[in-house]
């Protein structure tokens, strides 16, 4: 039985639309090449920090990251960047007992940013915050931590299987890989994806189901 769910945050619970749009119009360079440069860098298996060093070789990300916050063009996360679903899986889940976490590979800011948005989940938190990130162990470590359920009774959702799927699954939890965003549509039907994951879904809508079996 599934205790308590743990959601990644970047194209599991909400677009990244806006976080890629908002650094394509800082680098000056069209929307659609940040976007595309992106999901190349990923799909060959590097960070997607690679695409802003392509566009700007020598970029000190954290340096013009805090440039943009102090050009009042910084991180920002409003209701529309949630995926159409989030708000009712969340209160279906909160009625069902269901123990939810929110936490992924993003920045403080962001943390601050989604506690803001007054979801109804247990816990929000980001690698920014814990300072450690996901695939390391010690972030699937914290995980277990604040889920409060053991590793058997615990879901991890995500739409990365480098960074969701196959560590999870190695921190003994349960995982849901989501055919959401870029990699989780590049990656839906790898053997290795199939094999690893628990379930497969295409809404976070399922997971209602998922709980009650």
């Amino acid at each position: 039985m599934i205790q308590t769910i743990v959601l990644d945050i970047g194209e599991t619970i909400t677009r990244d639309d806006r976080y890629w749009a908002t650094w394509a119009d800082w680098l000056e360079v069209p929307r659609h090449t940040l976007s595309a440069l992106v999901g190349a860098v990923v799909a060959q298996g590097h960070d997607n920090a690679e695409a802003l060093r392509l566009i700007r070789p020598g970029i000190d990300v954290a340096a013009e990251y805090d440039a943009r916050e102090a050009a009042g063009r910084g991180e920002r996360l409003e209701e529309n960047d949630l995926y159409d679903d989030v708000r009712p899986t969340l209160l279906a889940l909160h009625d069902a007992g269901v123990r939810v976490v929110v936490a992924g590979n993003q920045t403080s800011r962001a943390g601050e940013l989604l506690r803001s948005l007054g979801l109804p989940v247990d816990l929000v938190a980001t690698s920014g915050e814990w300072g450690v990130a996901k695939p390391q162990p010690a972030f699937f470590e914290r995980v277990k931590e604040v889920a409060q359920a053991s590793p058997m009774h615990i879901l991890y959702v995500g739409d990365h299987p480098a960074n969701d799927i196959f560590p999870a699954k190695t921190a003994g939890l349960k995982v849901c890989h989501i055919r959401r965003g870029p990699l989780g549509f590049l990656w839906a039907d790898d053997p290795n994806v199939i094999a690893t994951a628990d379930w497969r879904i295409d809404s976070l809508n399922q997971l209602i189901e998922i709980v009650q079996t």
